[in-house]
């Protein structure tokens, strides 16, 4: 075939099979369309993530610390045990009016303006040392982190597919864990000076924070109900219908995390303990979390979330049990703390991944809602629970209340959790 031949047959093949050509130019813009969505989203993940690994570590930092600079005061634990309460109570209240400001205007404003309430509030300790002043900034934290995790929880679960939910929020959780983690280990700084660790603290979500600027915002799936208060009601009533005994883990792991960080650095330094060694023992329990949250979100994807939950809270009941017995041996008690946090430290995020297992769709927002609901309940009965056994109960070591806790739930896990029935997510119409 000639050169002039060879021409003449490809014009004629481009005229003859002109769709077959615009077909293929459409496959290459679409993968080149996927490719930059999924950069997009890997961006977002990773951001969201980082801005709750320091909200961790402001959360690690702050319970621990006003804890220990108000036992050295000489408060009573019980007033003490109270006072962490005003984080807790901040989830509470703004709870019932977080869910319309989200779908009206998207995830990203509700993330910014809760990290911003928390940066300004950190730097705002160090100006006066009050009890009740205190107690009103830990407010003011409670409702800028539960608008942080409110948002990013939901961000991450709704735009998860079902096959690496668990994946995903692990990897949340992973995250906050390893904050929580580094958090106590800010404590030893109020020897040099008490305004440094919260400077330090305020300064890292700072930095972190304007990252944020940097991913488009995006709105929750809509439904047709009215954003007033007594739709937000309804919509309570049917998420805890189809995913209560969902609710149970993040209830716990908020008294378990209350209480161990608010109070037990009260018990610890009332049985002799030093601070350096308190803080080691709540760094232990951050850092076993750490180690098995992935692994935890995985299996929890291949094997289901209520057989991975029953056998956490189990093992974890029965170690905190076995940490009551051994309170006077420093590496034992390390190494129980370890393999406690293992174990619970998944609890959060697990039960988040099991809500969305069993709750519609346009319910996600609501039931993430209920998940910080549910935690904050539990992580205002901790301290308070924990600081009155304290004062009360001088002979009983304090790791037996989480260990009683935690075997209640996997009762009430065990026996009901056959009967909730998994979501049809694209079928159900609300």
């Amino acid at each position: 075939m000639s050169n002039g031949q060879h021409g003449l047959f490809i014009s004629l093949s481009i005229k003859r099979f002109p769709c077959t050509i615009k077909q293929l130019d459409l496959q290459n813009i679409d993968k080149k369309r996927l490719n930059a969505m999924g950069a997009t989203h890997q961006q977002r993940f990773w951001i969201l993530v980082s801005l709750v690994a320091i909200s961790g570590f402001s959360q690690g930092m702050l319970l621990p610390l006003i804890a220990i600079i108000f036992e050295k005061d000489g408060l009573s634990s019980t007033i003490n045990g109270l006072n962490a309460t005003g984080l807790y109570l901040g989830i509470l209240f703004i709870s019932p009016f977080m869910e319309a400001p989200l779908r009206r205007y998207g995830y990203k404003p509700i993330i910014a303006a809760g990290g911003l309430l928390v940066i300004v509030s950190l730097a705002l300790f160090p100006l006066w040392k009050s009890v009740v002043f205190w107690f009103v900034l830990r407010l003011f934290i409670g409702i800028g982190d539960h608008a942080l995790h409110f948002g990013t929880q939901t961000w991450i679960t709704s735009s998860s597919p079902a096959d690496k939910r668990g994946r995903n929020i692990s990897l949340y959780g992973l995250f906050f864990g390893i904050g929580f983690a580094v958090g106590p280990l800010m404590t030893p700084l109020i020897e040099i000076n008490q305004a440094l660790p919260f400077m330090i603290s305020s300064a890292l979500c700072l930095l972190t924070w304007v990252f944020l600027f940097l991913i488009k915002n995006e709105f929750p799936l809509q439904g047709v109900e009215v954003n007033s208060l007594k739709e937000t009601a309804k919509r309570f009533s049917k998420a805890a219908k189809y995913a209560w005994i969902a609710f149970l883990p993040p209830f716990g792991y908020g008294f378990l995390e209350s209480s161990l960080n608010g109070s037990f650095p009260v018990y610890g330094l009332r049985i002799g303990l030093q601070v350096e060694f308190i803080s080691l023992l709540l760094t232990s329990f951050a850092v076993g979390a750490i180690v098995f949250q992935l692994p935890l979100g995985i299996l929890s994807d291949k094997f289901g979330r209520k057989l991975i939950l029953g056998w956490i809270l189990s093992i974890g009941a029965v170690t905190f049990f076995t940490a009551s017995l051994l309170e006077d041996t420093a590496i034992p008690l390390v190494a129980c703390l370890f393999i406690a946090g293992m174990v619970v430290g998944s609890t959060f995020s697990l039960g988040i991944s099991y809500m969305t297992d069993l709750i519609p769709t346009r319910l996600l927002p609501t039931g993430n809602l209920l998940c910080g609901i549910a935690f904050s309940i539990g992580s205002l009965a901790g301290p308070y629970i924990g600081g009155t056994f304290i004062q009360f109960f001088h002979h009983v070591s304090f790791f037996n209340i989480i260990s009683g806790m935690l075997g209640f739930i996997f009762i009430l896990l065990f026996v009901f959790g056959q009967k909730m029935p998994m979501q049809q997510k694209t079928s159900e119409n609300l």
